[in-house]
């Protein structure tokens, strides 16, 4: 009988959050699964680790279900750090993020806790998949996205990633038979105009409530909004060397 593959789940929204338990009902039907996943909500949280205080990551039992599942009081990265270094024995096949509560498409994937998480699967060598849905509902519907979260997961079980290299995947809020399909998408450039909520407590001390409106600046009809904007689930490969490689050039032009 074949191996099944070990996949790791975790996420940025909480070990209990529905999107999470719906990845875990789906990685159930294709591996063997090992969850570790944070304490509590992380969204936000980039690729932040925890330095200045303890960890800790417990195992816990949420349902019936065949998973071992830990609970850690770390970042997202910080859990797959953990269950790396930690929990698992071996190296996991595969690392699955989500399924994120919002849209992690654009300029999100930098600040997203979901998006980290796969990001540093992928910096251990390991392929990984940060799903999301559009729709920020602690109650929003994953099970229009079941299939095609499958159909991705065994895609990149069978073909493998390039080392460097995890995909983005982003899931239209839309009932399944109006999902098109799936595009494979450049990143959209925009960004975030922040409005900050200046306010003041009944002690007289100002505080801030941050909140923004998303700035599409692309055009372009490649890229992962346009994909979602006209009903595709988008998938972007996405590489953790930041290096601007098309400079190097022109910055040993300079006289330094």
């Amino acid at each position: 009988m074949q191996e099944k593959p070990l996949i790791l789940v975790t996420n940025d929204d909480g070990i209990t959050a529905p999107g999470i338990r719906a990845l875990i009902k789906i990685m159930n039907k294709i591996g063997d699964v090992v969850v570790v996943a944070p304490d509590s909500p992380q969204s936000g949280m980039g690729h932040a680790i925890t330095v200045d205080n303890v960890l800790t990551c417990n195992p816990i039992t949420i349902d019936d279900g065949p998973q071992l599942e830990y609970t850690c009081s770390g970042t997202p990265a910080d859990c797959v750090k953990m269950a790396i270094s930690e929990i698992l024995n071996k190296k996991p096949d595969l690392c699955v993020s989500g399924i994120n509560h919002g849209a992690n498409s654009s300029i999100n994937v930098i600040y997203s806790g979901t998006m980290s998480a796969a990001i540093e699967a992928g910096i251990e060598g390991i392929p990984a998949i940060g799903f999301s849905l559009l729709d920020f509902k602690w109650h929003a519907d994953f099970r229009p996205a079941e299939d095609f979260v499958k159909k991705i997961t065994l895609n990149t079980l069978r073909n493998g990633l390039p080392e460097g290299i995890v995909l983005n995947v982003n899931i239209p809020n839309e009932e399944k038979e109006n999902i098109k399909g799936i595009k494979i998408c450049r990143q959209a450039i925009g960004v975030w105009k922040e409005d900050f909520d200046k306010r003041k407590s009944p002690f007289g001390k100002e505080y801030y409530w941050l909140s923004g409106q998303f700035i599409n600046k692309d055009k372009g009809q490649d890229t992962d909004i346009y994909a979602l904007e006209s009903g595709y689930i988008s998938v972007v490969p996405v590489q953790f060397d930041l290096t601007a490689h098309h400079m190097i050039q022109k910055l040993n032009e300079w006289e330094l």
